[in-house]
């Protein structure tokens, strides 16, 4: 739906496309609207990492068009059934692969896989729950490793599989071999990692998202931490020389066979067993037992014929191979009271409804509460306050509710937003109904200053990340700066957040009072003022001697004459300070923190001197730092290298970089951090 087809009403509401859809009797457009849906979703899933209908809502719309496509003969090239994988959008190369990579079609019915294997001998193996990768190696070297991608195009990972914990970089076979597996992390690493994360809301919600991200990172250092392993799972190729240096594929008549050499190679095999159809349903039964105490992450199982050739001569549809096909556990439900509907604000303006509901235990946690998505998603379950409702967790790990029991369809929608009190707006895209805040100045669009305000070098709140503070502000706990010394009255909504309880909160407000004791440069490069960055917040502290009432009444002739504030630099600050908003902001927190005013004792012996650092550090854990300790004996501290520089600093004092050329053409000397350690213990520079 474009801008102008949406109408906004007297009531605030914007009214737009039936999210209900098309008549069913209208097929063709039965069919349009279904793939609409289901790419709008697939696109907030993959692209956005946001999720607009839970996971069984799609499955039923996307086994709906698969229905309709069968029954008419008709399908769209933007269908959801021609199309496998998700966007790439990284940075590491991309690369066709030589064939299309399908995916499996899937059941979640023990019959239906019995009635498949039919009289065959078959092998059924974990479906791994990762990131799939595809091996090539030739003369029994590992030369490249790719990801799925969207199943036509990968990325290149080569440099981060040679790092993956069990990966052979060198094999026994020197002919010309290409495997297909799953990139996992381990439950057990998972957790260890998750230990590792002071901060409750940093910590990784999954091992597959982890995964994902470990195996595409840039720096294979990053992938090595994180312990990846690779389960081999399909041999693609295997070719050798002949006498003549032709190529030839081995052969092999079973599967079964393929993973025994696999083995012989090296590799880490799926774990498997030999099924038919008298045995299949209690080897099924034996999988679902054995899952609840496996250290690595599968969401479901695979059965294969087999017999090689009697799978290929299945062919293939579109998407799905047709000598596999996979079978995915029926989602845990459990029925509870629906108790009420919380909502939360965020950065883009989205005030989105979460449930909460009487504690249920669902694949082995407790669980109290699950997203709704938004209005559409609310509406379509009919929810009711009171109401008895089914929940369950998608792909065993995310909290979502599959139906109303009773229907009640009473929640009213906020009419203003729960952090700023702004009238919402009902918005409909699509057929997606989404409830925003229009105010522009919302605390939760304004998610960067908070940030900044409890980053390293303003107030330091440790443990408060990002994604803590939309939280926080979404659920209109934190609605100014000054609440975030608060917390302790918010014990109960907090430790009710996901990823939260007593020992994080705990942790979290005893962060926030030992931040409370703060200095006046820190203060004033927290409130975020354009162009006073931590530097210039120490240079104008300094020159008023920590006096905070003396900085906030500068005015411009004061700040310029301030050595590095210039005019554009000094009306800002000056409009920030004169603004009575920003006034009663700053009132309210130095209400709750302790201001040390004292002023600091300083040495002057680097006075005119204009220092530039580069290269790594030995004796300081960041730049910032050196730069304190300079500007703290009187010197400057400067990004670029210029007339104006006096000394570069860097420990690599032979290197061909940009500075050390520049600085070498303009005759400034360049000296270790040793030395500039040197003169700061003698308080004096001796060349």
């Amino acid at each position: 739906m474009s801008e102008q087809d949406i109408k906004e009403n007297k009531d605030g509401v914007i009214s737009g496309a039936d999210p209900v859809g098309p008549d069913p009797s209208d097929k063709k457009a039965r069919i349009k609207w279904l793939i609409d849906r289901l790419n709008l979703a697939a696109k907030a899933y993959y692209q956005d990492a946001e999720e607009i209908m839970p996971n069984i809502e799609y499955d039923a719309l996307y086994d709906e068009l698969l229905d309709l496509e069968k029954e008419t003969g008709i399908i769209f090239a933007n269908s959801p059934s021609q199309n496998v994988g998700y966007e790439i959008l990284s940075d590491l190369p991309k690369e066709r692969h030589p064939s299309r990579m399908l995916s499996l079609d899937k059941t979640k019915d023990r019959g239906v896989l019995k009635a498949w294997l039919g009289d065959q001998e078959g092998i059924m193996s974990w479906k791994m729950d990762g990131l799939t990768i595809v091996l090539t190696y030739d003369d029994g070297k590992l030369v490249k490793a790719l990801t799925r991608g969207n199943g036509d195009v990968g990325e290149v990972i080569t440099n981060n599989a040679k790092v993956f914990e069990n990966v052979p970089v060198s094999i026994q076979f020197k002919g010309h071999l290409v495997v297909r597996g799953e990139a996992i992390i381990k439950y057990s690493d998972f957790e260890k990692i998750n230990e590792s994360i002071g901060d409750a809301d940093a910590k990784y919600k999954n091992a597959r998202n982890l995964c994902s991200g470990s195996v595409r990172q840039l720096d294979p250092r990053i992938t090595k931490e994180r312990h990846v392993y690779m389960v081999a799972f399909t041999l693609v190729e295997a070719s050798e020389p002949d006498l003549t240096g032709a190529m030839h594929p081995i052969d092999f008549v079973y599967h079964h066979r393929e993973f025994e050499w696999l083995a012989d190679q090296g590799f880490d095999v799926v774990g498997y067993k030999f099924v038919n159809k008298e045995n299949i349903l209690d080897t099924i039964e034996w999988f679902s037992q054995e899952i609840v105490t496996n250290d690595f992450p599968s969401d479901g199982l695979v059965l294969s014929y087999d017999d090689i050739a009697y799978g290929k001569s299945l062919g293939t549809t579109a998407k799905y191979p047709r000598d596999s096909l996979a079978f995915k556990w029926a989602d845990q439900k459990e029925t509870t009271i629906l108790r009420e509907i919380e909502w939360s604000a965020s950065r883009t303006g989205l005030i989105n409804p979460v449930a909460i509901f009487d504690p249920v235990e669902l694949e082995g946690t407790t669980v109290s509460r699950a997203s709704v998505h938004n209005v559409s998603v609310m509406r379509d379950l009919k929810l009711g306050i009171g109401d008895r409702i089914n929940v369950y967790k998608a792909n065993m790990i995310i909290p979502q509710i599959s139906e109303d029991l009773d229907e009640s369809d009473d929640v009213e929608l906020p009419i203003r937003c729960p952090v700023c009190g702004c009238g919402t707006v009902l918005k409909d895209d699509n057929g997606v109904q989404t409830l925003l805040c229009p105010n522009r100045e919302c605390p939760a669009k304004q998610l960067k200053s908070f940030t900044l305000f409890v980053s390293r070098d303003a107030l330091n709140i440790e443990g408060l990340s990002e994604s803590t503070l939309e939280k926080l502000i979404g659920v209109g706990t934190v609605r100014e700066f000054a609440d975030l010394f608060k917390l302790d009255q918010h014990r109960e909504k907090i430790t009710e957040m996901e990823g939260f309880g007593d020992k994080s909160f705990e942790n979290l407000v005893a962060s926030a009072q030992k931040a409370r004791h703060t200095t006046p440069d820190r203060l004033l490069y927290a409130l975020g003022i354009p162009g006073i960055g931590a530097a210039n917040a120490r240079i104008i502290a300094r020159a008023c001697n920590n006096d905070w009432e003396k900085m906030a009444s500068l005015d411009k002739d004061g700040l310029t004459s301030i050595d590095g504030i210039g005019d554009v630099m000094a009306d800002s600050y000056v409009r920030f300070f004169s603004d009575p908003a920003k006034q009663e902001i700053i009132a309210d927190i130095l209400s709750v923190i302790d201001l040390d005013q004292t002023a600091e004792e300083r040495e002057d012996f680097l006075a005119g001197k204009t220092f530039v650092i580069t290269g790594s550090l030995e004796n300081y854990e960041n730049r910032e730092q050196l730069k304190a300790e300079i500007e703290h004996a009187g010197g400057k501290a400067a990004g670029s290298v210029s007339t104006r520089t006096s000394y570069l600093i860097n420990n690599d004092l032979t290197s061909t970089s940009g500075k050390n050329k520049k600085a070498h053409e303009l005759g400034i000397p360049i000296i270790s951090e040793a030395t500039i350690v040197k003169w700061l213990a003698d308080k004096k520079i001796s060349e």
